[in-house]
């Protein structure tokens, strides 16, 4: 497996979907650095697989954009009180998925973990829909043959930069602007 051509995916989908997301005044000029937030990926990301690739061939959005929704999740937890969800050995297992399943998910962190109301819940829903499906058809541009470790990387990445976005725009919508360092 060539992983310089997965990094290179992984890139120009990182830019993509900031162009995307700068567009539609989901995330600042300047991206965050969230280095707290990233010490968690991989755990969540490892606990999310199993329902996430399982969803993938019925619902490649739903699949996709529930990341960003934890992504969003996950920065709540650090605004209100990292102190207590970093001690979360599993964010996605022991308080996401625990708290209404995996097909409710976007409403469960929608309504009870970000506290929207159906007018922003829509908002952000829509937002959410609409990166993953330009995700899914990066994906699908890429024409990574189906079932190979090529392909399952290449969504793990897409998962990965998709919780990455998910925490920028929570970041954004809860108030906190990025702004260039010198």
């Amino acid at each position: 497996m060539d992983t310089n051509y997965l990094d290179k995916f992984e890139n120009q989908l990182h830019d993509l979907v900031a162009v995307y997301l700068l567009q539609k005044d989901g995330v600042d000029n300047v991206l965050p650095e969230t280095h707290d937030m990233e010490e968690k990926w991989e755990k969540i990301c490892m606990s999310y697989l199993p329902d996430g690739v399982r969803e993938f061939a019925d619902y490649p959005t739903v699949s996709l954009g529930w990341m960003m929704f934890i992504g969003m999740a996950v920065a709540k937890f650090w605004d209100e009180d990292w102190e207590m969800y970093s001690k979360f050995e599993d964010l996605y297992a022991s308080v996401l998925a625990k708290g209404s399943g995996y097909d409710n998910m976007d409403e469960y962190i929608c309504r009870d973990i970000l506290k929207l109301n159906p007018e922003e819940e829509e908002k952000v829903s829509k937002l959410v829909a609409d990166t993953a499906t330009l995700v899914h058809k990066a994906l699908i541009k890429e024409n990574f043959e189906p079932a190979t470790p090529e392909a399952f990387n290449a969504y793990v990445r897409s998962l990965h930069q998709l919780y990455y976005f998910g925490v920028a725009v929570e970041l954004k919508r809860l108030g906190y602007h990025m702004t260039p360092i010198g």
